[in-house]
């Protein structure tokens, strides 16, 4: 199946986190111009991220297909992460305070597919210096930028 899509999208980022032991989650969600396209039976999202106090940018290059993920982000931050179904994987995570060894466990990737839409949902546990840290679920939805972008309450 070939996607219509055009270079120019939205990128909505949500994440949820749960703390070791609590039903309470930490909720974040961005929504970011971004420019997508598709190589083989890859897709990739480019985008540029700012850290408020810092002149410096961060490039994230998101490259997924149906049961993997990678992340790379260069500048401020710097990290290759690597999300594959049933996998664990671990990477160090440089920062502008320091460096930090984390693991990610992905349980599951969903990845769905409509014209001028694609939704990825990823499950996974996160490790920090080898210590269970947190159960994570991250939801991107990408859009064409004429379809309409995003409503602010959610879907």
């Amino acid at each position: 199946m070939d996607i219509i899509m055009t270079k120019e999208v939205l990128l909505s980022l949500r994440g949820l986190q749960f703390d070791n032991g609590s039903l309470d989650a930490d909720k974040i969600e961005t929504i970011t111009p971004a420019e997508y396209y598709k190589r083989d039976d890859s897709h990739y999202v480019i985008y540029e991220e700012t850290s408020e106090g810092f002149d410096e940018s961060t490039k994230n290059i998101i490259k997924f297909k149906r049961n993997s993920l990678d992340l790379t982000k260069k500048g401020l931050v710097n990290v290759h992460m690597s999300f594959e179904e049933n996998k664990k994987n671990q990477t160090s995570y440089t920062t502008p305070y320091g460096e930090i060894l984390i693991g990610i466990d992905a349980r599951s990737i969903r990845l769905g597919e409509e014209e001028e839409r694609i939704v990825v949902d990823v499950d996974y546990a996160l490790e920090i210096n080898y210590e269970h840290f947190a159960d994570c679920k991250i939801r991107m939805d990408i859009r064409s930028k004429e379809s309409g972008g995003f409503s602010l309450q959610g879907e």
